[in-house]
């Protein structure tokens, strides 16, 4: 049973995308307890670029958000000034032949209609912003919106800067979903005693379908591999984030095979990363060979200056994926008390303020910053699990 204790709200997850649904619930006044069974950043958001694209989004729901939680982490850089690594650097996608220039500039003038700032680079002036990139390409696209943090720690400041109205309990895993006597939400199981609340958050990430079954609802979140490269330290040798054509078209593709397309970027730090491959192969952590030979193949084409950096290590991480590309946001018909936050795919940490704060507004009856009905949790069609 609820006590005077009891927070107002369970968020289930800390990564990026818990962490923001707590720090928006905190400012509009509500009691939130997150709960992760492993550690803060521990999943999908430790094993992240930090990515705050607008660059690699079709007109339409999934840009809408991106472009309003660009906003967000704005503000956020403010509050929380170089704790969070936040870098405008901006975005380059680049083509190495005219057919794919063409594409390019048909997609950003699309993308410019719907509020995205895109400038067409021709081939000749790309090296004026990457004086690294290879010769010879046809030309690209510019996208100044286009932006980066360091996603653990994003996710550490935002639940410290939450103040104490956000208590963590990590390292404890969720076994039930407790509910009343009219199927609503009462709270959550662990093996260490029961925790009541009125609503329960789904920021689970991959593991977001588990996390719904438990509550006896359906949500087909699937993970989806992929691989980053780490180089040795660097001179700022990559302005940008910079990315072949291709990469769109990986984003959006329903493939399970193996599908490479590469995304370089430097860091404060040093060290140039170098992404991205998708694979849909469950949860399999195993080492592939594959994959990583053709990021560094790809990344050397673009940036042939790399041929002669090491890399010093590589890991992996699961994107959670939903069928439609699109992230389910919001309170759960089928099980009153439940709202999700997950299944971003590659694009959670760029689209967390947004859904954090969409899912405060839902909690506190406060004005949603834009329609969320594309993000419907039921919207996979299913009743309760």
């Amino acid at each position: 049973m609820p006590t005077r204790n009891s927070p107002d709200l369970l968020v289930i997850g800390a990564g990026v995308v818990g962490a923001a649904c707590a720090y928006y619930a905190a400012r509009r006044g509500l009691h939130v307890t997150v709960l992760d069974r492993g550690s803060v950043a521990g999943g999908t958001t430790g094993a992240g670029e930090g990515n705050l694209l607008v660059s690699d989004k079709e007109p339409g729901p999934e840009l809408r958000l991106a472009l309003y939680s660009t906003q967000l982490w704005r503000e956020l850089a403010v509050v929380l000034p170089s704790r969070i690594e936040y870098e405008a650097k901006g975005g380059l996608v680049v083509a190495s032949e005219e057919k794919g220039l063409s594409a390019l500039r048909e997609f950003a003038a699309r993308q410019t209609e719907a509020g995205v700032t895109a400038e067409v680079v021709p081939g000749g002036r790309l090296r004026e912003l990457e004086p690294h990139l290879a010769p010879g390409l046809a030309g690209g696209v510019h996208y100044p919106q286009d932006a980066q943090v360091q996603p653990a720690l994003a996710a550490a400041h935002l639940l410290r800067a939450a103040g104490d109205r956000v208590s963590l309990r990590l390292g404890e895993e969720v076994t039930a979903i407790l509910t009343g006597a009219q199927g609503e939400v009462r709270g959550v199981r662990t093996p260490s005693g029961d925790l009541h609340a009125p609503y329960v958050v789904n920021a689970a990430g991959t593991w977001g379908g588990e996390l719904a079954r438990l509550a006896g609802v359906q949500l087909p979140v699937r993970p989806r591999r992929g691989f980053v490269l780490v180089t040795e330290p660097l001179p700022r040798l990559v302005r940008r984030k910079v990315y072949a054509a291709d990469y769109v078209a990986d984003v959006a593709s329903d493939s399970a095979a193996l599908q490479t397309s590469a995304v370089v970027e430097g860091t404060p730090a040093g060290p140039v990363l170098i992404g991205a491959s998708r694979e849909r192969v469950g949860f399999d952590r195993s080492l592939s060979v594959e994959a990583l030979s053709r990021l560094a193949g790809q990344a050397v084409r673009l940036f042939p200056v790399l041929a002669t950096v090491r890399a010093v290590r590589t890991y992996a991480g699961f994107r959670p994926y939903l069928p439609d590309h699109l992230p389910a946001i919001g309170p759960d018909p089928r099980r009153p008390g439940l709202l999700h936050a997950c299944g971003h795919e590659g694009a959670g940490i760029g689209l967390a303020p947004a859904t954090g704060r969409i899912i405060a507004e839902t909690l506190t009856d406060g004005e949603l910053p834009l329609d969320i009905t594309p993000f419907r949790p039921d919207r996979f069609g299913g009743g309760e699990a």
